[in-house]
């Protein structure tokens, strides 16, 4: 399967578009960008239930965040204080950056 490209990394913030967390605004901690997906911090939280290994580990139901697709989160401007559609272009020094669209404000800093 080819990799995708996602217009998300890891740290950015987001705010989810759709989807039963619609609305919530909050850092993305894994970007796969083969699978096109995302994982947000508590966003698409599911139960999973886990066996106890070893002699310390304690089993039971545990709460995680489960991957949503990326196209369901927008990048968050400071500025505009909203999920914003970015640019991408190349600086004079040869650095490639994202930009809102909106404001122009660059995100990459």
């Amino acid at each position: 399967m080819e990799a995708k490209k996602l217009h998300v990394k890891k740290g950015d913030q987001v705010v989810v578009i759709s989807g039963k967390d619609k609305g919530k605004k909050a850092k993305v901690l894994v970007a796969l960008p083969k699978e096109g997906k995302i994982i947000v911090e508590g966003v698409n939280m599911s139960k999973k239930h886990k066996k106890p290994s070893g002699q310390m580990q304690q089993g039971g139901i545990i709460n995680q965040e489960s991957p949503i697709n990326a196209s369901k989160a927008m990048l968050w401007c400071d500025r505009c204080k909203k999920g914003v559609r970015i640019g991408k272009k190349i600086l004079q020094d040869g650095t490639k950056v994202r930009y809102c669209k909106s404001c122009g404000e660059m995100l990459d800093k």
